[in-house]
Order: structure tokens, then C-alpha cells, then sequence
């Protein structure tokens, strides 16, 4: 949506004006001598294209086993460990997937993610085509083998919300993200089809990718990656344990699992990086980005914020500033670059994660078409000296026209639904000059 202002001054203008008009008398008059009158103009231009214009965004969510861990393992409630117990040995333990914590009071981080995504989708529910997926494939298996658990998001059980490629409206897309929130409010965070497996993030990408078949110029195309950990599970995974330690940086424990060759984990134990960052390259390539989205501990410590920085930053998404406040504590912005030093976004509990995705919301948001905004220093001192043209065209003021607000132009009526009529293909062009005194 382009935009430009400019502001030329149009004394020699107004000087010719009232030049002309005191030459016309024969008589002549003594004047006050006062100062030069001096008057700028502003002239504000967009190409409005309302329609066609939401996107489609498709929430890849992690649904590994470690999503059920709890948020702070050692939180404390009238001096008690609430996320510790003791089991029939009397040893203790603390709650995870096996043993299903008391979300009521030991947060998991599958609970505060679901508490976050609640008011992310009631707030941004109309403003794109939400479609959530989720990975690993479900897994229902009380004895799932390796292959389950590592199985990558596919055609089926793993598209828990399509895109609705039909609908526009705003009431029809909110009704379909509140829908798609009680799909995601529905996964329990214990029992049998609680979050389970591993973490199989580059196959999962690379199915996610082929939902997403609108063409990118018509309605951008986005995936929101939500992950508590680093990818892993990629049987064809170009290490192993016992050849490439180093590069294979298991993910297990025990790391031998990664070391044995006659073990399942021999390669999908090992750090799937590569593929993963060239999986959102790929994506990258259809004009597809990929936003990321570190969740939990594990992300902020080890290898995780690498890959995650570098998969990011592939993904032509990565979060953007202009001073150091923007990137927040313990990072630098790249002045240069407006770019942050940490590319992905990164939560370790439901406020920060809230805050993660309200600042995606806000990224997400696209301009009102019935209102052009106006700096008060553009604003004339009155409003009879604004000039509004649609298409070429001088349109004057009125209820089925525009009107000017406190802080710029607001269309109405007709010509508001001429605007959000819009499309790519028949953009409309709006033009707004605003004259005022210096």
C-alpha cells in the first residue's frame, strides 16, 4: 500500500494572489505592515487494494511431549513444590507428560499457550484466513514406536482447522478463528491424545507449505511456527551419533541413542537444523514466510536460539526495530539493518508469549481503507482546506463521502464500500491534500 507525502511551500502562489488584487484599485492606502503569509500544502497518496488483501496464515503448533512440562518446575504455592509429587516408592517426581501436571496450579506450557492463543485469535480473528495444524502427527497409540512418535504433520488428524478459502467478511472469519480456539482449547494437556512425541519441525514445514496454494501477489501467505524445542526426528537426518557427533548434537536423553546405530534415534535423535532452515528457505522461495515463535526454557539455552535465529531470519519475518527498547532485555538492534539480534520471537510463559503474538497481531494488521491518517503538524487549521481526489476525480465532503476527524479523513457511506471493494487487479487511488499556515 504506498504512501507518500510532500510539502511545498506555496507562498509565491498566494504572493501572486493578493499581489493582483490590490493592483486592480487606482486609490492608494497605508497598511499596517504585517508578516509575510507563508502556506504549505500536504498531499497524502495511497492505492487502496481492501479486498484480496487478508492473509492466509496457518498456525504450525507443537504438540511434542515436552509442551506438557510444566512452565516453572519449582513454582511454590504456601511453601509446597505444586509441580513436584511422590510416587508409590516414595521418590519424587516432577509432573510431564507420563505423570499429567495439575494445571490449575502448576501451569504446563501447553496450558499457558492455549491461555495466550484465546485472546490472539479474538483479537485477530478477522483480520486474516486462520488454519491451525498441529506436530507431530496425533499420536493415540498407548505403545507408539519411534516411527509415531516421529512422524511429521500430514494430510488428515494434523489439520485440525483448514483455511477457509470462502470466507471474507469480518463476522464470518471471527466466528471461524473462535471456532478454530475451541479446537485448539479442546486438546487436553493430559490423557490420551494429550501433546505427545517429538519434534519433526523441517517435514512439517514442507507439508504445511503445501496447504498454502493462493497465489502470494493476491493475499499474502504466512505460517505462525509455535515451538518449545528444536527440531529433530528426520529419519533421512545427514548425521549421526556415532560418525558426526558434533554435528549431530543429540537431542535425547541418553545421548546414546544417538550413538548406536541399531537404534531408532540413530539419525532422528540428532539436531535437524539443516533441513529445517532449508525447508523455510523453500517456502521462502514460493513467497511463503514463516514467522518463529521459541516457547519454554529450552529455547533460550544451547543450540535452540541458532536455529531458531537462523530459521527466522529465512523466513522474511524476522522481528524488525529501530533502537534497542524494540528488541527488548538483553538485546541490540542492528540500526543499520533495523533488524534485532535475536530474529524470533521468544516466550517463556503465557505474558510474554501473549505479548509475542499481540506484537505478530499488530504486524498482521493492515491499514483501515475508509481512514488516511494525518500527523496533527499536516492538519490544516480548517477543515474546509481539505481537497480529497478518488481516482482523479475532486469528491466533496458529506455523509456518503468523507468527512475530516481528529487526526485525518474518514470515508463513509458509498464511497466507504467503494474502498473496501477494492481488489489487487481494481485498486482505487485516493489522494488527500491538506493546505495550512506556517
Amino acid at each position: 500500500m504506498p504512501m507518500r507525502a510532500r510539502s511545498p511551500l506555496l507562498n509565491p502562489v498566494l504572493a501572486g494572489i493578493l499581489g493582483g488584487a490590490l493592483m486592480a484599485g487606482c486609490q492608494t492606502y497605508d497598511f499596517e505592515p504585517v508578516e509575510p503569509l507563508a502556506i504549505a500544502q500536504t498531499t497524502i497518496e495511497k492505492v487502496i487494494t481492501a479486498r484480496g488483501s487478508k492473509p492466509d496464515v496457518m498456525l504450525l503448533v507443537d504438540t511434542s511431549g515436552s509442551m506438557t512440562k510444566p512452565v516453572d518446575p519449582e513454582k511454590t504455592v504456601n511453601g509446597v513444590k505444586v509441580c513436584h509429587g511422590q510416587n508409590a516408592q516414595g521418590q519424587d517426581y516432577i509432573c510431564d507428560d507420563t505423570l499429567a501436571c495439575d494445571t490449575a496450579v502448576c501451569p504446563t506450557r501447553w496450558s499457558d499457550l492455549q491461555a495466550a492463543m484465546a485472546p490472539f485469535l479474538a483479537e485477530s480473528g478477522k483480520l486474516v484466513r486462520f488454519g491451525l495444524t498441529t506436530y507431530p502427527a496425533p499420536i493415540t497409540s498407548t505403545s507408539a514406536t519411534p516411527a509415531q512418535f516421529c512422524a511429521a504433520a500430514s494430510a488428515g488428524e494434523s489439520v485440525r482447522v483448514a483455511i477457509p478459502t470462502t470466507l471474507e467478511s469480518d463476522d464470518e472469519l471471527q466466528a471461524h478463528a473462535n471456532n478454530l480456539n475451541a479446537v485448539l482449547q479442546a486438546i487436553p494437556n493430559g490423557g490420551a491424545n494429550r501433546p505427545r512425541g517429538g519434534t519433526p519441525t523441517s517435514g512439517s514445514l514442507e507439508f504445511t507449505g503445501s496447504l498454502l496454494t493462493t497465489d502470494p501477489k493476491l493475499r499474502p501467505q504466512i505460517i505462525i511456527l509455535l515451538t518449545d524445542g528444536v527440531p529433530n526426528c528426520n529419519i533421512n537426518n545427514e548425521y549421526n551419533g556415532a560418525e558426526n557427533p558434533q554435528e549431530c548434537a543429540c537431542t535425547l536423553v541418553p545421548t546414546t541413542q544417538c550413538e548406536v546405530s541399531e537404534s531408532a534415534y540413530y539419525h532422528r535423535g540428532c539436531l535437524d537444523k539443516n533441513a529445517s532452515v532449508a525447508a523455510v528457505q523453500a517456502l521462502q522461495a514460493r513467497e511463503i514466510s514463516t514467522i518463529v515463535i521459541g516457547f519454554g526454557a529450552e529455547t533460550t539455552a544451547g543450540s535452540a536460539p541458532q536455529v531458531l535465529n537462523e530459521m527466522a531470519r529465512a523466513g522474511g519475518f524476522a522481528r524488525k526495530c529501530r533502537a534497542d527498547l524494540d528488541c527488548g532485555a538483553g538485546d541490540v538492534c542492528d540500526v543499520s539493518a533495523q533488524r534485532c539480534g535475536r530474529a524470533f520471537y521468544q516466550a517463556g510463559n503465557q505474558v510474554e508469549l501473549a505479548a509475542a503474538l499481540k506484537a505478530i497481531s499488530e504486524q498482521l494488521r493492515q491499514e483501515e481503507p475508509c481512514y488516511v491518517k494525518l500527523d496533527p503538524s499536516q492538519m490544516p487549521s480548517d477543515p474546509s482546506l481539505i481537497v480529497v481526489y478518488i481516482n482523479g476525480e475532486r469528491t466533496l465532503a458529506g455523509p456518503d463521502a468523507w468527512s475530516v476527524v481528529e487526526a485525518g479523513v474518514r470515508f463513509t457511506g458509498s464511497t466507504c464500500a467503494r474502498l473496501e471493494a477494492s481488489r489487487p487487479e481494481a485498486p482505487v487511488s485516493v489522494e488527500v491534500r491538506a493546505i495550512r499556515e506556517l
